[in-house]
């Protein structure tokens, strides 16, 4: 099925791969659940893509009501989204509420994201050679936002020490905010390890439009810091 000359969506798909990055919580909510991130080469074939005229969100939800197995599959991805809420051509909008770092050793350091500001001074400190991972809270709005990526580069002393990327997914509108955990990392241990590094986090769509980017400092050092 087509839309001027865009495919809205695929029924010939079959459930499993329609549902695939799809999962429901114990309270029933739907959750997008990350795939993994595209090589180079497939953001370089990506980049010359002509994608076609954008579908709004009402149009998906009024299209195919008839269709029962498309109708549900709607559901599924769109959520609890109400067509009737929905206003025509409305950009996506998505807000990174907060960062979370979890770590066995210790209790969560929940850090507030600054409203269109970058952190002052010192944002957090980390334990050498401690395993933790970063959770993300995140608000999406007025549209589906579609391959929402995570991007962040370290700098110590001037010299760039570490680069990462991670595909988030695609998530539609919903009251309730999502949360993304980042695969478990370990700081670097050592004299030379220790210090004050710089960083940049980036959360762009495959639209290459940037929801934030936003530029801080944070150590590692011996031991946590006490709380």
């Amino acid at each position: 099925m087509e839309s001027d000359g865009k495919k809205d969506m695929d029924h010939s798909d079959s459930e499993s791969n329609r549902n695939s990055n799809v999962a429901s919580d114990s309270e029933g909510r739907i959750s997008r659940q990350p795939s993994s991130y595209a090589t180079e080469d497939d953001d370089e074939l990506a980049a010359n893509i002509e994608l076609g005229p954008k579908v709004s969100i009402k149009e998906h939800l009024e299209k195919d009501k008839d269709d029962e197995s498309l109708r549900r599959w709607k559901e599924q991805l769109l959520g609890s989204v109400d067509a009737n809420i929905v206003e025509e051509n409305q950009e996506p909008d998505v807000k990174i509420l907060s960062l979370t770092i979890l770590s066995p050793e210790r209790s969560d350091i929940v850090l507030p994201i600054p409203e269109g500001e970058n952190p002052k001074g010192l944002w957090f400190t980390l334990k050498e050679g401690s395993r933790y991972r970063l959770r993300f809270t995140l608000k999406v709005s007025n549209d589906i936002v579609c391959g929402l990526k995570y991007t962040n580069t370290v700098w110590k002393t001037g010299l760039k020490v570490d680069s990462t990327k991670e595909m988030l997914g695609t998530f539609s509108p919903q009251v309730e905010p999502y949360t993304h955990e980042m695969p478990e990392e370990t700081t670097p241990s050592g004299m030379f390890a220790r210090g004050s590094y710089t960083a940049k986090s980036k959360f762009v769509d495959d639209d290459n439009k940037c929801y934030l980017e936003i530029n801080y400092t944070f150590d590692i050092q011996k031991d946590w810091p006490s709380t």
